[in-house]
């Protein structure tokens, strides 16, 4: 477990994501450990969302509490299986050059960065929620949240996907036998350090790039902002109305307990509906 929470940190610092690691043009991530790690902090955040129902006037909702924790990651987990071979062939379809493990590396590690900012927000929803008796601020706040989280996320796909570009256009790293062979005397000249590949031309970069940082000096590619804006689309509007069909995550205090509600309305009309409740 060590080793995986040490993956999710290198992931989010960005050294798991920098040009030099990915030459292969894939995440060197143990997809098995990572999305564990990704279950349990899903599983963090929806105990935290599940303080409203806990916490409520009445006495504690126990039952709708314990699905919050369960419903949260498996909301991740199947938007990803739902999504994903679209978003392969998406992929494949714009020439882009990543393989079906790398493609599914680079989705488990967004829903990494996704899944931890989420369960570092888990305390503040939990706090607001044990707050506050407004039902409709509640979802509010989630949708918050989860929006906050899921920008994050995206961003980390975008710059991951513009850097894999960049790194497949690098001259390959020197072989060991070449590096072994002597080097013929030659005239002391003054060493100049060259710039890293994310630096522009002639500049000293100013440090390491972090996770979501752009590279200076390269433009994005044509078929990275297709696939990231294919992505996006699909990824949104599945995760979206995923969350919708495994509703209620929070619970309504006037209602009784329900694993699932009747398929109605839409996720975006319920938002409508709860900014509605909050303001009007």
């Amino acid at each position: 477990m060590r080793r995986w929470l040490n993956d999710l940190d290198r992931i989010l610092r960005g050294e798991a994501t920098r040009l030099a690691a990915l030459r292969e043009e894939s995440i060197e991530v143990p997809l098995g450990g990572l999305l564990l790690v990704i279950f349990l902090l899903a599983m963090l955040y929806g105990v935290c969302m599940g303080f409203f129902a806990g916490f409520r006037v009445g006495g504690p909702f126990c039952m709708q509490w314990f699905a919050s924790t369960v419903k949260v990651p498996s909301l991740f987990l199947l938007t990803l299986v739902v999504t994903f071979p679209s978003l392969y062939v998406f992929n494949a379809l714009v020439g882009s050059r990543l393989n079906l493990l790398a493609v599914l590396q680079l989705l488990v590690a967004s829903l990494a960065v996704n899944v931890a900012v989420l369960a570092s927000l888990g305390p503040i929803v939990a706090f607001f929620s044990v707050s506050t008796l407004s039902y409709p601020f509640a979802v509010l706040m989630n949708v918050t949240v989860f929006a906050i989280s899921g920008f994050l996320g995206l961003a980390f796909l975008l710059q991951t996907l513009h850097r894999l570009s960049v790194a497949r256009r690098l001259p390959p790293p020197p072989s060991p036998t070449a590096a072994a062979e002597p080097e013929k005397p030659t005239e002391a000249i003054a060493p100049q350090q060259e710039p890293e590949p994310w630096a522009p031309s002639g500049k000293e970069p100013s440090g390491e790039p972090s996770a979501l940082d752009a590279l200076e000096g390269h433009m994005l590619d044509r078929h990275v902002k297709t696939v990231f804006l294919s992505w996006m689309v699909i990824f949104g509007l599945v995760g979206a109305q995923m969350a919708w069909v495994l509703r209620p995550f929070i619970g309504n205090p006037g209602e009784p307990f329900q694993w699932f509600r009747a398929r109605q309305s839409n996720f975006f009309e319920a938002v409508w509906q709860s900014l509605r409740g909050l303001f009007w």
